[in-house]
């Protein structure tokens, strides 16, 4: 199950960093008209949530990773010339990735999973 998440994870990141990185009018259609902040905080809610069920034992570089990752998409995007960079999208990111902290803080994620055992040295 844990590689799964892994490979979940990194999927998703990916397609996060490719679908930022496109021009716009080569992004599918948006199905709801969405705010463009929200999108970005549910993005990074996402990967925050697969991130820290895929690496439990290390939810603060989790974090970190996401929130660099979030700043590398934006430092792209104004490189690239068809999109632009914006601090405030990276807010979004770093909110979303904010409140998958609080949701793991909450344990609502391990709900109803097996707790691990720790071995005895």
């Amino acid at each position: 199950m844990n590689r799964l998440l892994q490979i979940s994870f990194w999927g998703l990141s990916l397609s996060v960093g490719v679908l930022s990185l496109l021009p716009v009018e080569h992004l599918p259609p948006i199905a709801f008209d969405w705010w463009d902040k929200a999108q970005h905080a549910l993005a990074f809610f996402v990967l925050g949530g697969f991130g820290f069920l895929a690496y439990p034992e290390k939810p603060s570089h989790v974090a970190v990773g996401l929130l660099i990752y979030g700043a590398l998409i934006e430092l792209a995007q104004a490189a690239t010339g068809w999109r632009y960079g914006d601090w405030q999208d990276w807010m979004a990111d770093a909110f979303g990735v904010g409140v998958a902290i609080l949701v793991l803080r909450a344990n609502i994620w391990n709900r109803g999973r097996p707790k691990r055992v720790r071995q005895q040295r």
